[in-house]
This record gives structure tokens, sequence and C-alpha cells, in this order.
């Protein structure tokens, strides 16, 4: 497998002499921390074997949200808050698509840009679950910012994941919401995107932005019934953390060129796509965030905040967290080369002693 730290230290300098005068600060600290991601570089912690006592050092990961080596755990961990928050009915999956012509306003004002459209999903969403005659309510959504299309080009959209439920507060009532037809529906997809739409352009108004002098009338929503929500919030954490590129991914790295496959959404077979090392680095840095910017986000009942009115949600209608929490995987351990024992971590940031035994995962 071809790590991406290995690609950055191969190519920076061609990156750097192409992509200086479009670099932020966020996209150097990133090149800096990955280039030595579990390398002999990296700080490293001192590890014993349970069985043999055998002891190693073993290189730190870099940590950075958006390294494909680091932070499984911690998509791991949102995973299981998310799934906690489980509440009965069915569970959709909305995108709202940002048009192409907003693109080069967005990359030049990401914070603003990204801040609005996802408020401005939730504005929609409140408002569409307050009107409707079967909710009449404020619902729950987990909102997830993407930067990225599966091919790595740029293309800011907002995720969403709602259940069908919203809750009454003046009433003390939680509704749900079944189709007539049998057939799972939430809202109508074009009303969505004409409400968005508005919503937005008003938005970037009040920000003292100037909208591009031609954009499409009609904009793009998808709306999807995804059952229980389990599947979706999984794809979701799948990106949360880890950049936008698994390194299995990274198929070949020769004479200059860096070549990796993506999933064609249409066909859903693999596509692979050659392109410079200093190309693929662009490709993968102009996804990262502005410092500090978070790219998940819960909203109404779903809120950190309402951690017992969910709990309430739960009991009342015996809601078993079992079956969702089996989609969690248990954190992969550290094996002894030399036995096959348990690693312990003994110290943390320590500097490793000339001639002392390293361990390198595979």
């Amino acid at each position: 497998m071809i790590r991406l730290s290995s690609i950055i230290k191969k190519f920076e300098s061609d990156f750097l002499s192409q992509y200086q005068s479009q670099l932020l600060p966020s996209h150097r600290k990133a090149l800096r921390v990955m280039k030595i991601c579990r390398t002999d570089q990296s700080p490293m912690m001192l590890t014993q074997c349970e069985a043999c006592e055998e002891q190693a050092y073993v290189p730190h990961s870099c940590g950075h949200r958006n390294c494909p080596h680091c932070q499984a755990h911690e998509s791991q961990q949102w995973l299981e808050r998310q799934l906690e928050k489980q509440v009965p009915g069915d569970y959709f999956l909305l995108t709202f698509t940002l048009p192409a012509q907003f693109r080069s306003r967005a990359w030049a004002h990401q914070r603003i840009i990204y801040k609005r459209m996802i408020q401005c999903c939730w504005e929609t969403l409140k408002e569409f679950s307050h009107n409707d005659k079967k909710l009449q309510g404020i619902p729950g959504a987990v909102a997830v910012l993407h930067t990225h299309a599966r091919n790595l080009s740029y293309h800011p959209h907002v995720h969403i994941v709602m259940p069908a439920m919203a809750i009454d507060k003046k009433k003390r009532l939680c509704r749900t919401k079944q189709s007539d037809t049998g057939k799972p529906f939430l809202f109508d997809h074009k009303a969505l995107a004409i409400v968005f739409r508005a919503k937005f352009l008003e938005a970037i108004k009040q920000e003292g932005l100037t909208l591009p002098p031609k954009y499409p009338k009609e904009w793009v929503v998808h709306c999807k019934a995804v059952g229980t929500g389990e599947k979706a919030l999984t794809y979701l954490g799948r990106y949360l953390y880890r950049g936008v590129i698994q390194e299995k991914d990274i198929i070949r790295c020769k004479e200059g060129n860096v070549t990796y496959r993506y999933q064609d959404s249409k066909t859903k077979k693999s596509v692979y796509k050659t392109v410079t090392g200093a190309k693929f680095l662009r490709l993968i840095l102009q996804h990262i965030l502005p410092k500090h910017f978070r790219r998940a986000r819960n909203f109404g009942f779903l809120h950190p905040n309402s951690k017992r009115l969910i709990q309430v949600i739960q009991l009342v209608f015996k809601l078993d967290l079992k079956k969702a929490l089996a989609y969690l995987k248990m954190r992969p351990v550290m094996i002894c080369r030399c036995c096959g024992g348990v690693l312990q971590i003994m110290h943390t940031r320590v500097i490793r002693a000339e001639n002392s035994p390293t361990w390198a995962p595979t």
C-alpha cells in the first residue's frame, strides 16, 4: 500500500513551486504533519508486550483530521454517539448541492459560505417540518459538509441524515411521518431546492458578497430513504476525520505521476485516474477546511443538549440500541512481532535511544 506521507515527501517541492500562492496556513500545516505521520521522524511511544514483556518504539500518528492513516478511532466514536441517539421511524439522507457557478466564491470565502450552506439547509428542513401536516414540530438532523466529489474535484455539498420525526414542545408531542402509499416519503425534493436556493441567496447578500453573473434557477437537492439510518451515518463517518481518499485507493506512484481509483456514482464501477504528483497533492489539500471549522453538526432534538429527551423517546418506544450499535467495530490493537501478544502503551512522545527496537504498522 502506498502511503500518503511518501507521496508528500516525493512531490512536496514540485507542489510548492506550482501552488505556493494558493496555499493557506492550514494547507502548510497539513503538509508538515502528514509528511512525518508514523515515520522515524515523528514522535515515538514506548510499548510493551503483555505476554513476553518485549519493548519496542512505535511512531506516533500525526492525528490530523485529513490524514487517511489517522483518526479511525475518532470516526468510530462519532458514529457511536450518533447511533446512541437513534429514534424510531424512517430515516432519510438529504443532499444539498451548491451550483458550480458559486464554487469560486466558496473557495475564496470558505468559512462564510460553508457556514451559510449548513445553516440554510437546517432552516429549510426546520421550516418544512413545522409546516408539514403530519410533523408540525422541530425535527432532528445530523449535517456533514463535504467539499469533494468522488474523483476528488472541488464540489461543496451538505449531507443530512434526518429521521421522519418532529417534536412539538408546546403540546409535548412526538410525531412521526408515514406515507399513505407505504413507500417512505419525507419532503418533495424540488420544493426543498426552491426554498434552499432562496435562503442561500439571501444569506450571501447579507454577508456582503456578490452573486455570480449567471447561476441556474433550478438547484439540486436529493432526498432518499435510508431505512434506520445506520448505513448512511457510517458512510458520513468514513470521510469525517480521515480525509477524502483511502490509501488503498492510491494504486501507483511512478515517473512523476500518481494513479488513484474511485467509484463512478452512476455505473458503480471503479475508475482509474492518473495525474502528476503535484496535482494529486493539490486535489487532496484543497479539501482541508479552515482552522477550527466543524464539518459535522447536530440540530434540533439530535443536538447534544437533548440527551435526556432522546432517552425518553427511546424508552417510550422501547427502542433496542444493540442492533444499531452492532455496526461498530472494536478498535484494533497493536500486536507484538515476537509472540503475537497485545502491546500496551507505556509512555508517549519519548525520544528513542539509538539501536532501540522499532515497530511499524503493516
